[in-house]
């Protein structure tokens, strides 16, 4: 097969390779989340504390890294191609209601998959959260013209750190929901707290990027040219994050430092934040990501066809994997021996119920878990996959 058979025009047709990546991430990040779950240490120590973890331990919650801002890149892409067949006021619309659905959908469906708590005594502000209100923004950002949401965006990505220096004491509830984050705590009403773990300014940047970035998959670039921009552009973000990082004065608010052996320093190295993602995590995960955007171009495969499918259906297969984790959580925790009361009561440091820090599998085990659920997933992820080409219900669309 030539290389532009996989390059439909895109006003008509999904573009194969960014359905196999963001396939590849919802694979990769199914991983992390059956850690959360089943691991015994999930809640007892940091995988990626350099002074206690192990190559394993460090490469499983590392490459889990890549899912959410490669997903939001491919967001921003994705409103981009709806551009070249719907209006602005049309895609507007459509942004907006979509994002404040998938808000809804994070603060109801979501949070309660994590927590099997009926009382909603906490309230979770993640990955969907972001998305939704991203793209209620870019709702009216993509009205602006293209330079100027280009220019925008980079200043958010390369600038947003500057806001790191700002004192605690000036930082609340509004500023942790537009930039700080980082698993910050409020009491919203007596009894419920909600907790800020993508706050939304440094992902609506990413998310504009990836919408300008959307504009080299029209029909009229030339796809060796795409190709060579994407290996390009993703190996001199690399680059970039090796160079600014070997500096460490600005970029990441967690400075690396020498440690006991070389595999430590790496660790160090390489252990970037993530809440709310620095100038270097978005650099070391969006640069590699390119690089195999560009390599699944002239890519198709049994195996690439299978991950695609996975691709097609994101959202869909996002929220079912939550659910079946937990169930199977909440079997095994009363398998172990502890009664459905043990698991709904709270327990100290986790919300999630049937969880009790230090019990759970190995990480083999984990990883068994994770392999079962994915394959599992794949007929469920075809069958929806195959309803969506096949019906153009309106519905289907927020799905």
């Amino acid at each position: 097969m030539t290389e532009t058979n996989f390059l439909q025009p895109v006003a008509q047709h999904r573009i194969y390779a960014i359905d196999v990546l963001r396939g590849l991430v919802m694979i990769i990040m199914a991983l992390d989340h059956t850690r959360d779950f089943f691991h015994a240490e999930a809640f007892t120590r940091d995988p990626l504390d350099p002074a206690t973890t192990n190559i394993l331990m460090y490469f499983t919650r590392f490459i889990t890294h890549f899912c959410a801002p490669v997903f939001i890149l491919l967001a921003g892409t994705s409103i981009y191609l709806q551009s070249l067949r719907k209006s602005k006021s049309e895609l507007s619309a459509f942004l907006f209601k979509r994002g404040l659905w998938l808000i809804l959908v994070e603060v109801i469906l979501i949070t309660f998959a994590w927590t099997f708590d009926f009382s909603y005594s906490i309230f979770i502000l993640q990955v969907i959260w972001a998305i939704g209100i991203c793209m209620v923004l870019m709702g009216i950002i993509i009205r602006l013209p293209y330079t100027l949401i280009l220019i925008a965006g980079l200043a958010i990505v390369f600038g947003h750190n500057i806001l790191d220096v700002i004192p605690s004491t000036h930082q609340g509830f509004w500023w942790d929901l537009l930039h700080n984050g980082n698993f910050a705590f409020h009491e919203i009403l007596p009894g419920h707290q909600i907790t800020i773990i993508y706050p939304f300014l440094p992902w609506l940047g990413l998310m504009m990027l990836g919408y300008c970035s959307g504009k080299i998959y029209e029909p009229s670039v030339n796809p060796a040219f795409r190709k060579k921009l994407l290996l390009y552009t993703g190996t001199g973000l690399i680059l970039f994050f090796i160079l600014l990082r070997y500096i460490n004065v600005y970029g990441d608010p967690l400075p690396w430092t020498l440690q006991d052996n070389t595999t430590s320093t790496v660790f160090s190295f390489l252990n970037v934040h993530k809440y709310p993602p620095s100038l270097l995590f978005m650099c070391i995960t969006i640069g590699p990501a390119l690089i195999f955007l560009a390599l699944f171009e002239t890519t198709q495969n049994k195996i690439t066809r299978i991950i695609s499918v996975y691709g097609k259906v994101p959202f869909f297969y996002y929220i079912l994997h939550f659910y079946i984790l937990h169930t199977l959580c909440m079997f095994l925790f009363i398998s172990r021996g502890h009664t459905f009361s043990e698991g709904i009561q709270d327990t100290a440091g986790i919300p999630f119920r049937f969880l009790i820090a230090g019990e759970g599998y190995s990480i083999g085990i984990v990883y068994l878990i994770w392999i079962l659920m994915v394959i599992a997933l794949y007929p469920l992820c075809k069958w929806f996959s195959d309803m969506k080409r096949k019906h153009r219900h309106w519905w289907l669309s927020y799905l």
